[in-house]
């Protein structure tokens, strides 16, 4: 961009050297037109010529003005051109450490989804001991139950036998 904006300028300044060399031959043909009246009929035709270098002249000039317009614009334009790379950079540079902070998060979550998954782990292998210890519970309950049954049959022919003995 600066390169475009120096070339610009230098084109600037051959066009105010071509708008000078067409501002002198201006006032060159008209003092040719000034010494051909001077000379009267023999300066006639050098008049003619006066005129048509003062018509190239000015023509030169008006060329050199519009050139002298489109540069302008164009370095115009070129800044603006600059001024949005420059945000179009900054703006990137926001993406890109957005981007950084959201890679951080995502790191971040997956490890403790990670914890997580090892932590689920240790709670079902523990859901799984106490299922497990449930169950024998369960069956010593039934075993318990049984054997109270068993204790209470005999208990009452211990008391069938115990009342055949009479004590006076």
């Amino acid at each position: 961009m600066e390169g475009i904006t120096e070339s610009s300028r230098r084109i600037a300044d051959i066009i105010s050297v071509i708008d000078g060399i067409a501002f002198q031959t201006n006032i060159l043909a008209l003092n040719a037109a000034v010494e051909a009246a001077r000379a009267g009929e023999q300066g006639r035709g050098f008049a003619v010529v006066a005129s048509e270098v003062r018509s190239l002249a000015q023509r030169s000039a008006a060329a050199a003005k519009e050139i002298k317009a489109l540069i302008d614009d164009s370095v115009e334009k070129v800044g603006a051109g600059s001024e949005l790379v420059e945000r179009a950079g900054a703006t990137m540079t926001e993406v890109v450490a957005s981007v950084k902070r959201v890679t951080d998060i995502v790191v971040e979550i997956r490890a403790a989804t990670h914890e997580q998954n090892a932590g689920l782990g240790e709670i079902n292998l523990a859901i799984t001991q106490v299922d497990e210890t449930t169950r024998q519970n369960a069956a010593l309950v039934e075993q318990a139950a049984a054997a109270a049954d068993a204790r209470k049959g005999q208990a009452g022919n211990l008391a069938v036998v115990v009342g055949r003995f009479k004590l006076d």
